[in-house]
């Protein structure tokens, strides 16, 4: 009974080896190597030798004279099957997708950038010449007035009744002065007969001189009230915005006080103050000589597209030691008012024009341990990693110097998966850098 279990559990462990062969067979393909066909060969030959490895191992090592040959038929049988399972296809390389600009040739500006500060083009701080009371107050703050247009009226009456005294004073004066002028002609006649003496007469006449003196100082006193009666109305002396009312109606002001009554800015044109380094001086000096004007840009930080165009009129006479910058100042027409004083400003000055300049788009340049590269798309549609030099950025292009030629192919997008000789699909084509 003992003898018949154990080939009942010898002829399934023979099954089950059969089976494991048969599957590590199809592992190796019909067309096998040398060593999977001497694998099978030696499977088949195992398979029909019951004995061999129908035995369990811990039995094998129960009987060491009988395992042996087993042991090692099992281990020649085995080591060519693993052998035969690492032996994997290579798989095929993958195209990175990629999007590519071709280079170009264009005439691109050659330009200064600085940041600058919007200023008005004149500003007024309004003080009164004569004290009083503010009675009158013309204009709301932050309104834009005329030239001449009232702003402030001071209490004008006690100037009116001083220019009334005034103009009294000379009236008197002119009487006196025409009575004056009479004595004289008489005692002219006088004097010529004997009747009076040469001094009398001489009297006489210093005292006309002295009335048509006092004439002149009365007419000046009368010009000096009637200009103090006009410092009562204050108008505008220039055309402009106004800012903050600073004394309101029914205050009492002094003449020429520190504290001003309104600030007046003129917006319209209006200066841009920057400053540049003094490596561009030579340039710049260059490029104005003559009376040539040189075209400036200017915009808010905030907003690029009100950017507005006008003319450099300012070169300061020295360059800043501290700083080893010169400044310059800009006018502007600023039209549509885009330009405010006191306000920052992205400033652009345009030098000259750079012809046949070879570009590409910024995003195509890399940076790498040996400077900086773009990746060219070959004709097989493989990349090469290419070094160039950059002169310079103008806008959204880089001014390629050396190591491009117009109409090669750059990669703008996808550089991260790319490696030298890596196959690339383009899925998008910008064209020519513009």
């Amino acid at each position: 009974m003992k003898r018949l279990g154990s080939l009942l559990r010898r002829r399934e462990q023979k099954a089950s080896h059969r089976e494991r062969l048969r599957r590590r067979g199809a592992v190796c393909g019909v067309a096998a190597s040398p060593r999977c066909a001497e694998a099978s060969s030696s499977s088949r030959l195992l398979a029909s030798d019951p004995p061999a490895l129908a035995t369990p191992l811990h039995t094998l090592f129960q009987q060491p004279a009988r395992a042996i040959p087993a042991l090692a038929l099992a281990v020649a049988v085995l080591a060519p099957l693993a052998g035969c399972s690492k032996k994997q296809s290579t798989p095929p390389r993958e195209s990175v997708p990629v999007s590519v600009a071709s280079a170009a040739v264009k005439n691109v500006p050659v330009q200064v950038t600085a940041i600058g500060h919007v200023e008005a083009y004149s500003s007024v701080s309004l003080k009164a010449q004569v004290g009083g009371e503010i009675t009158k107050v013309g204009f709301q703050e932050g309104q834009d007035v005329a030239q001449g247009a009232l702003l402030f009226l001071i209490d004008p009456r006690p100037f009116e009744a001083t220019l009334a005294q005034a103009r009294a004073n000379l009236d008197r004066d002119r009487a006196r002065a025409k009575n004056a002028e009479d004595d004289a002609r008489r005692y002219g006649s006088l004097v010529e007969k004997e009747y009076v003496t040469p001094q009398q007469y001489d009297e006489m006449r210093s005292n006309m001189a002295a009335a048509a003196a006092t004439v002149k100082a009365d007419e000046a006193a009368v010009e000096n009230t009637r200009l103090q009666l006009e410092y009562c109305r204050i108008t505008a002396p220039i055309s402009g915005r106004t800012g903050s009312l600073l004394v309101h109606a029914g205050n009492v002001v002094k003449a020429n006080d520190d504290k001003p009554l309104l600030v007046i800015n003129q917006v319209q044109p209006i200066y841009v103050t920057f400053a540049v380094p003094e490596s561009a001086l030579p340039q710049i000096q260059a490029r104005s000589a003559g009376g040539r004007k040189l075209t400036v840009t200017a915009a808010p930080p905030d907003s690029p597209e009100n950017a507005q165009t006008g003319e450099l009129t300012f070169l300061d006479n020295a360059v800043d030691r501290a700083t080893g910058t010169i400044t310059l100042k800009a006018t502007f027409a600023n039209a549509s008012r885009a330009l405010w004083p006191g306000q920052f400003a992205n400033v652009v000055l345009t030098l000259s024009t750079e012809p046949n300049a070879i570009v590409v788009p910024t995003q195509a340049v890399q940076t790498g341990q040996t400077g900086q590269y773009v990746y060219v798309v070959k004709n097989d549609l493989t990349v090469e990693s290419r070094p160039v030099t950059i002169a310079r950025t103008h806008g959204a292009l880089a001014i390629v110097a050396k190591g491009l030629a117009p109409g090669e192919r750059v990669v703008t997008d996808g550089q991260l998966r790319l490696a030298p000789g890596a196959a690339v699909q383009i899925k998008a084509t910008e064209g020519r850098a513009s």
